[in-house]
């Protein structure tokens, strides 16, 4: 229970991330003589807790938005956090029986394990939120780790921390032995530190590539009159009036967020044509969200990205790959008849097929909407094929004042950090920002307002490591999690 706790806090908005250094902790001191049964129950419990305290907000979309009863949302939500809880489960359980076979020394096993399990999670439930490596990105210092080795090879760093904690508490009774590992880690954390610190100093991406200056638009336009069509000529007007802000600013490229034109931006001509002509008469070109319907038997349905040239001609499209689920469809629809409000209020989407890039004088920049941008390696996919600025857009209106907002726009900045890539953000309701390629937060708006937020970022066609190399190090620990299993099944107890 102390270690859900700790993970808890270790998050935003509550949270602190000195707590993610000594979340595992108590989990690997309890562990000490237990059964594998009771392995399982204390990292499930431990699963519980964590995911409680940082997913608590997706209750209250349910119910405000899905059309579902308070009752119904908390039993989906509850289903959600017990799947999820079953991988800290299985990091116990995996660590004990590897403890059982090698000794007490085997906790020192405990971060390649538990970056195994969170890879494992973030493949098996689609749904990567608040890995532990999450909790320092702004550490600076110490979050420059990603550039080598992702979102992961933090959560390994943090976790080796607990392992060594821990051995200290459990490991040998008499000598220094049990303090080495600790010693360790502390010089391990301190050396990184140390050159993650002059990294950020040396800010040399800051200076490189070719600047623009980016105009992202706020309109924050409450989730529930969204699509009310009443309001549909107000909600358009005060994004073109805002637009018209941005680039008497001094705008040269305007983001729009996700879906946020209150129709079809392909099938309603005449508002279309105003974003096209206000494009041409500035010459400044627009991304915007919008749904996107590909008529056939059936029709298909699609979020996405559109890029309306300086021209006013359409230069691009991107269809969001990875869809929201109970957002955007409704897996195990069958299972969950109960259900049958979400269903109707989330549609059925189709996920897009290829990471598209879209054209902007001369560069190429990649849109992640919403959700896509806590996946690592879809977003490294969009650098390896040129993207040389990272934009998200999303829609956060459906979190209210709740922790998600946050959580959201921290975990985009981690991407900006691994890929060495300035990121820029529109959301509808906040937080709208510019990141960094070292993880800085340059500008960002408050939530629940209307705002027009310039500045500038850089097209950069450099590298990372973690760019051109991928997750190498969180599959490597699947690797060795596999291999210590298979010989301690070989080993007498």
């Amino acid at each position: 229970m102390v270690s859900g706790a700790l993970f808890v806090l270790s998050f935003p908005k509550f949270g602190h991330p000195a707590f993610g250094w000594i979340a595992l902790t108590p989990l690997l001191v309890a562990l000490s003589g237990a059964a594998l049964r009771r392995a399982f129950l204390l990292g499930l419990t431990t699963g519980i807790i964590y995911f409680t305290g940082t997913l608590y907000w997706i209750t209250g979309v349910l119910a405000a938005y899905g059309g579902l009863q308070t009752w119904v949302a908390v039993l989906i939500n509850a289903g959600l956090i017990a799947y999820l809880s079953l991988f800290p489960a299985l990091f116990a359980l995996i660590t004990r029986r590897i403890v059982m076979a090698y000794g007490r020394s085997a906790l020192m096993a405990a971060p390649v394990v538990w970056v195994a399990t969170e890879l494992a999670r973030s493949y098996i439930t689609s749904f990567p939120w608040e890995l532990l490596g999450y909790s320092q990105v702004t550490v600076l210092p110490i979050a420059q780790l990603a550039s080598l080795f992702g979102v992961y090879g933090l959560s390994m760093l943090v976790a080796a921390v607990s392992a060594a904690l821990a051995f200290a508490a459990e490991g040998p009774r008499q000598g220094p032995v049990r303090y080495m590992p600790a010693a360790g880690a502390v010089m391990i954390v301190l050396a990184i530190a140390v050159w993650g610190s002059r990294r950020v100093a040396a800010s040399e991406w800051t200076r490189a590539g070719e600047p623009i200056r980016i105009g992202m638009i706020q309109g924050n336009v409450d989730q529930a009159q969204k699509w009310d069509v009443k309001r549909a000529s107000a909600i358009f007007q005060d994004y073109v009036n805002l637009t018209r802000q941005a680039i008497r600013e001094g705008a040269q490229l305007v983001l729009w967020p996700e879906s946020s034109t209150p129709f079809l931006f392909e099938e309603n001509l005449p508002a279309a044509d105003v974003v096209r002509t206000l494009a041409q008469q500035a010459q400044v070109p627009i991304v915007l969200g919008s749904d996107q319907i590909e008529r056939g038997h059936p029709d298909r349905f699609f979020n996405s990205a559109f890029l309306v040239r300086a021209d006013g001609a359409t230069g691009g499209v991107y269809r969001k790959m990875h869809l929201v689920p109970f957002g955007e469809y409704v897996p195990f629809q069958r299972l969950l008849f109960f259900a049958a409000p979400l269903t109707e209020q989330a549609g059925t989407f189709s996920p897009g097929l290829n990471p598209e890039l879209l054209p902007v004088d001369g560069h190429r920049l990649s849109v992640a909407i919403c959700y896509e941008v806590v996946y690592p390696d879809l977003v490294r996919q969009f650098v390896a094929g040129g993207s040389e600025l990272l934009t998200t857009i999303t829609n956060d209106a459906w979190f209210g004042q709740t922790s998600a907002p946050v959580q959201h726009f921290q975990q985009a900045a981690m991407r900006a950090i691994e890929n060495g890539r300035y990121l820029v953000r529109s959301a509808n309701t906040g937080i709208s920002g510019i990141v960094d390629p070292y993880g800085r937060v340059l500008a960002e708006t408050p939530i629940f307002q209307s705002a027009v937020l310039v500045g500038e970022a850089r097209f950069l066609r450099t590298s990372t490591f973690f760019s051109r190399h991928g997750d190498v190090l969180a599959y490597a620990s699947v690797v060795a999690t596999l291999v210590l299993l298979v010989v301690a099944s070989r080993r007498v107890k």
